[in-house]
């Protein structure tokens, strides 16, 4: 089931980034974002209780199930009732320093996971820079850094683990962090060039104060 909910985020992480390019209505982000993470949380529920006695790996992973679900849930209800993104934006915070903690939890076990939770925290740091400090100029950064690097943290590792190839190797770990930095670093060099501009979609595809300002 973790695999099934990384596999969704793969969807969810690039519809939201192309929203925040301008490259897909925000309100459609935020229905799928919103279907998405009530499944995760299903999901996450289900797989907490039909393990009986799974230990610390299997609380680790059920808590992952469960920040992603929440994200996705909240940014949906975040732009469909007009909430104004600030909750969200603290939010994103509080779950981007959980990301570091469990990177750390899962480092000697599971290296590459420790590097995409490294990453995804990156991601949630962004959010909670544009929407809980009013940083809006990173937004076309992150954009570009979840269409970049939600298949290569998200969507090949879901496959990978449903195929029962998942390496444990930190070689493999290793790998993938270089891959992650040279998208991210190819993200920032996108940004930079200022296209596409996330103005010329409606508004509703800004975050709330964004949204404000444009109108």
């Amino acid at each position: 089931m973790a695999y099934i909910c990384l596999l969704l985020s793969g969807a969810a992480l690039l519809i939201n980034g192309l929203a925040l390019l301008g490259c897909v209505p925000r309100r459609d982000s935020a229905a799928i974002s919103l279907v998405i993470g009530s499944i995760q949380l299903a999901l996450g529920i289900a797989y907490l209780g039909g393990t009986a006695d799974g230990g610390a790996q299997l609380l680790l992973a059920s808590t992952g199930m469960f920040l992603f679900g929440l994200t996705y849930v909240y940014v949906g209800l975040d732009v469909l009732l007009t909430l104004g993104s600030k909750g969200l934006g603290w939010f994103c915070g509080m779950v981007g320093v959980i990301g570091l903690l469990l990177a750390a939890a899962w480092f000697l076990d599971d290296p590459l996971l420790a590097v995409l939770w490294l990453c995804w925290s990156v991601l949630w740091m962004l959010f909670f820079a544009s929407m809980a400090l009013g940083l809006e100029r990173v937004n076309p950064f992150t954009g570009w850094a979840l269409v970049l690097t939600s298949q290569v943290t998200a969507t090949v590792p879901a496959f990978l683990g449903i195929t029962g190839l998942w390496p444990y190797r930190t070689d493999a770990a290793a790998l993938e962090a270089a891959l992650v930095a040279a998208l991210l670093v190819l993200a920032g060099m996108l940004a930079r060039r200022g296209f596409p501009d996330p103005r010329r979609a409606n508004t509703g595809s800004l975050p709330g104060p964004a949204r404000e300002a444009a109108r």
